[in-house]
């Protein structure tokens, strides 16, 4: 079979298409033929060495395919079934692949694999963004970063279904409208606009409970500023670069404010956890109150071009590899 693989770190010139030799899979193992595969932002981490991963190694941690092999022990998957994940082990950028049974999710018939592919990772992201980190309730204002990226289209949706109010950001008039069709009931563009003096114009002076940081270095204060008295800064990603030489004396200073940096893995590192996840997930996205956008394509041979696209955001919404 056809797979990317990295023998070191770097740009994306690193990525290599090669011939791989599959193995029949283990004990508690499903082989999948796998047929759309997603894009995420942490692959670039993976790639470049931000997250470093052990080399050589494979890439990705989102993708869809069909069960075509079972390992021993196998009881909750068939041969057949159409399953998806997105919360790895990493090496999702290939034909087909071995995953433990536990990792990976049976498909509803009402959603199609290019939707699954786009929305494994970026869905379980605001799932557990929205509900536990810090739970979005009716009535609530949320500020979220990148509105029109792929998390969040997404987020900004399912906190609309809330019944919060959605302030967006984004980097240009066409991001805006696109925020808007997809949840924002207000939407800030950054290269025009402070942060923080809209979002305080928005809620009479108050601030925001909460607000979703993917951007990371280069919104932190502005993150911090739009904050109500004991707010919550979710900073979940860094698009812009790690926030780092950080003071926490200016969690006080600002309004005894809380900072937390999840990540995925650690919401779902339980089977049963990953499985309520990723069916809160199907449920929200089969009633239609949350729409996938993929806004854009490749072949998996091209993925060193969709790499050198999404660092210079130029893509909206999801991103998926044919296989």
């Amino acid at each position: 079979m056809k797979a990317i693989r990295i023998d070191r770190h770097g740009g994306p010139e690193v990525l290599q298409y090669v011939d791989v030799d599959l193995a029949a899979p283990v004990a508690g193992e499903v082989q999948i033929r796998q047929t759309q595969i997603g894009l995420n932002y942490i692959d670039t981490y993976h790639r470049s060495g931000l997250y470093p991963v052990p080399l050589p190694s494979g890439l990705g941690l989102e993708a869809c395919g069909v069960v075509e092999a079972l390992g021993d022990g196998v009881t909750n998957l068939a041969v057949g079934d159409r399953v998806a994940y997105g919360a790895g082990p990493i090496g999702a950028y290939a034909q087909a692949r071995n995953m433990p049974a536990g990792r990976v999710s049976k498909l509803p018939d009402a959603i199609d694999d290019e939707t699954a592919a786009a929305m494994m990772l970026k869905g379980m992201t605001t799932r557990y963004l929205l509900r536990e980190t810090f739970e979005v309730k009716a009535g609530d204002t949320i500020l979220f970063h990148a509105a029109a990226g792929g998390v969040g289209q997404i987020a900004c949706q399912w906190a609309n279904a809330l019944g919060a109010t959605v302030i967006g950001t984004v980097g240009s008039p066409a991001k805006a409208d696109m925020a808007k069709a997809y949840g924002c009931h207000h939407v800030i563009n950054y290269s025009e606009e402070n942060i923080a003096e809209r979002v305080r114009e928005i809620t009479d002076g108050k601030g925001v409970p909460v607000v979703y940081d993917g951007v990371g270095k280069s919104t932190f204060e502005a993150s911090l500023d739009s904050l109500q008295t004991r707010g919550l800064l979710v900073s979940y990603g860094n698009a812009s670069g790690s926030v780092t030489g950080v003071d926490i004396g200016i969690l006080a200073s600002k309004g005894s404010l809380y900072v937390t940096r999840p990540v995925l893995m650690a919401y779902v590192a339980d089977d049963d956890d990953l499985q309520a996840n990723a069916n809160d997930l199907f449920d929200v996205v089969a009633s239609g109150k949350v729409k996938i956008n993929i806004n854009q394509r490749y072949a998996l041979i091209d993925a060193a071009q969709a790499h050198k696209d999404i660092e210079a955001r130029k893509t909206t919404g999801s991103t998926i590899f044919s296989v």
